[in-house]
């Protein structure tokens, strides 16, 4: 759902292999409900098998991995990081050339930290040809990597995995193991985003992983812990003509729940009914949240060096299981300056009426203009 517009951006014509594409794309322009000929497309629930389905479903247009999580240092000194790999197919089958170059893959990869205390924010971006072994996914062993970026593991996808990114601005070097079994998204897996048939994704997330390792930023190292989230997805086509954008919500409460909910948005400032979330309960118990289960309300707004508005604080009220939350960015320039801009960063969760601290998280927004 929330990742698809970035991974489209090679269908749409930015040159793979660039650092630095030219930007201007919008979400729903990115992200259409057409489906391309020859894909397989999510349109009734399956059956899930671990650790298989870390691997690559290369039937489909469009996939991702996606890490966020919050580590601290043994003094307390925060950071936030978010690491993603898109794999896009250009075609459905592979081409007829012999060139060491021809493949139907090409990848995408956002890295990101922000440094709480410090205040600052980092981002990279990459392109590649699934090509003379510049990027892709391998099963035995596990690895999905763009360059010297990459994530590995155990034979077929077992833990734990090993983060490695390098950045000219910071490097992460992290070891994942998961807390929780996956979690199915939607309806066992399925989840639906608008309401033209087949406009749907598979979708599962690891809520916690327990993260170690150290993160070097301005030639210090720093060893840190903490905790982290990964969504994987894969679909050809998701949202239909009308939807603009997304907030989605990736929290992991004191309690040992773990909430994630998405409001998809209309042109018209309106919420899609197809919006949707999940409550994990400290006990394993999964409670499915329709549009109506649960409300979200801005409440403080930050404004981009490009005149865009993001609302950087929220309140976010789930009635039938007793959370009135406040969410809010532990640093209000968490903004993506990628191919398509959008913001992605860190909040603090507290309760709403008393600011006392519930938890921790992430916050996307999309389709945000000036």
């Amino acid at each position: 759902m929330r990742r698809a517009s970035l991974l489209l951006l090679c269908l749409l014509g930015v040159a793979c292999g660039d650092r630095r594409p030219a930007t201007g794309l919008d979400v729903s322009s990115a992200l259409g409900g057409e489906a391309a000929a020859g894909f397989a497309r999510a349109s009734e629930p399956r059956r899930f098998a671990f650790p298989e389905d870390h691997n690559a479903h290369r039937a489909f247009r469009n996939e991702w991995w996606y890490f966020t999580g919050q580590l601290a240092t043994a003094d307390g000194e925060g950071f936030g990081y978010q690491v993603t790999f898109f794999r896009i197919a250009l075609a459905p089958a592979a081409p007829g050339r012999s060139s060491a170059w021809a493949t139907r893959q090409v990848w995408m990869a956002h890295v990101a930290l922000s440094a709480i205390d410090a205040g600052a924010h980092w981002h990279g971006e990459r392109f590649a040809r699934a090509a003379l072994g510049l990027a892709g996914q391998q099963a035995r062993p596990f690895r999905v990597w763009l360059e010297d970026w990459q994530v590995t593991g155990g034979e077929g996808g077992s833990f734990p995995w090993e983060l490695a990114v390098a950045t000219e601005d910071f490097t992460l070097a992290l070891s994942l193991s998961p807390e929780r079994d996956p979690l199915l998204q939607g309806d066992e897996g399925l989840s639906q985003k608008s309401a033209e048939a087949g406009n749907a994704s598979y979708y599962y997330s690891i809520t916690r992983l327990a993260t170690a390792g150290a993160i070097t930023v301005g030639g210090e190292r720093h060893t840190v812990t903490g905790r982290s989230w990964l969504d994987r997805e894969w679909s050809t086509s998701a949202l239909g003509a009308d939807q603009a954008g997304w907030d989605w919500f990736s929290l992991q409460l004191d309690n040992g729940a773990d909430l994630m909910v998405y409001r998809l948005r209309q042109k018209d400032g309106s919420t899609d009914r197809h919006s949707a979330g999940t409550l994990l309960g400290a006990d394993g118990r999964r409670q499915a949240l329709a549009a109506g289960d649960f409300q979200l309300q801005p409440r403080r707004w930050w404004r981009s060096e490009d005149g865009t508005r993001y609302p950087v604080a929220w309140r976010l009220q789930v009635p039938g299981a007793g959370l009135d939350l406040r969410v809010e960015a532990l640093l209000d320039d968490q903004v993506m300056d990628t191919a398509v801009r959008y913001w992605e960063g860190a909040v603090s969760v507290a309760e709403a009426d008393s600011d006392r601290t519930l938890g921790r998280g992430y916050l996307e927004m999309t389709g945000y203009r000036p």
